[in-house]
């Protein structure tokens, strides 16, 4: 799988945050797609071929770790990696149950290298 066409999905309702990682995932020839909210990313999952979603665990609406959860439990979706990021670092882990987790976290504030680990830590198991 080239990083050409791996297709990124990331959903945070920080508009700020949303789009300093659009352009990080960008810049690394990452095809990106955004959601500010989680009812907005399970419309996206199931109209497209998503490769890896980065999640914010806490937002209004359809909480971050709700749509995990969903995601996880459909067979469907439950292979594609995602990366939880939030301030509330991986102690949101202890939220989901063992079949329900996401497959890495990242804490807020974090680095572009930080970001890149993980993406790139998460596609290499795809491949």
């Amino acid at each position: 799988m080239g990083v050409g066409l791996t297709q990124v999905l990331v959903v945070d309702d920080e508009l700020d945050i949303l789009e300093m990682t659009r352009i990080m995932l960008e810049s690394l020839g990452f095809d990106v797609i955004t959601a500010s909210d989680g009812e907005k990313a399970l419309e996206i999952v199931e109209e497209k071929n998503v490769d890896l979603i980065l999640l914010d665990a806490v937002m209004p609406g359809v909480h971050g770790l709700d749509v995990c959860r969903m995601l996880k439990r459909n067979p469907k979706t439950r292979v594609i990696p995602i990366i939880i990021f939030s301030a509330l670092g991986t102690g949101v882990d202890m939220m989901l149950e063992e079949n329900d987790k996401a497959d890495a976290y990242i804490s807020k504030p974090f680095t572009r290298k930080i970001l890149l680990d993980k993406v790139q830590g998460q596609l290499e198991k795809l491949s």
